[in-house]
């Protein structure tokens, strides 16, 4: 589930109620878009708050909490910014995109995620992830999960291309 959708301009206190409800509906995994906002605005303070309030309640219910960071809409730098916060936050995964905003996942954005929060949180590449290729390019840019509506067109590329090696 996710909350917080889609910019993340909810107020922490709705966040919240967000996430109880749908970890008491039984979501064992809560989605949440940090304060874009706040971020652009340097209230780094804020967002880590915000960010650990909302991972220690998916935590004491057993969940995971992923934090999209909506990484079109950042600089390189915000974008550094967002996956340390999340990550001193004590978050579980960082993620590209809400698929609302203007762009998906890329390359470059997955690899700056990745050397960001090393190999101690998920990174999870979501949107624009139409391609057995691409599906590949995001892993070995080192996401460790993705994010496709096209899952079942990449694991037919995928057996086409397996069949075609031999």
């Amino acid at each position: 589930s996710v909350v917080g959708f889609p910019l993340g301009a909810t107020l922490p206190s709705v966040k919240r109620y967000e996430a109880e409800q749908v970890l008491q509906a039984g979501a064992t995994e809560v989605d949440m878009v940090l304060q874009i906002g706040a971020l652009k605005a340097g209230d780094d303070g804020m967002v880590r708050d915000e960010i650990a309030a909302i991972t220690e309640l998916c935590h004491a219910q057993g969940a995971l909490c992923k934090v999209i960071i909506e990484a079109a809409l950042l600089t390189d730098e915000e974008k550094v910014r967002a996956c340390r916060l999340a990550q001193e936050a004590g978050a579980d995964f960082v993620k590209t995109s809400t698929g609302f905003g203007p762009g998906g996942a890329t390359v470059h954005d997955v690899a700056l995620m990745r050397r960001t929060v090393g190999p101690s949180m998920g990174v999870k590449a979501a949107g624009g992830i139409r391609t057995y290729a691409a599906a590949q390019a995001m892993i070995a840019a080192g996401a460790t999960r993705l994010g496709a509506s096209a899952g079942v067109r990449i694991v037919q590329e995928a057996k086409r291309a397996k069949e075609k090696a031999g």
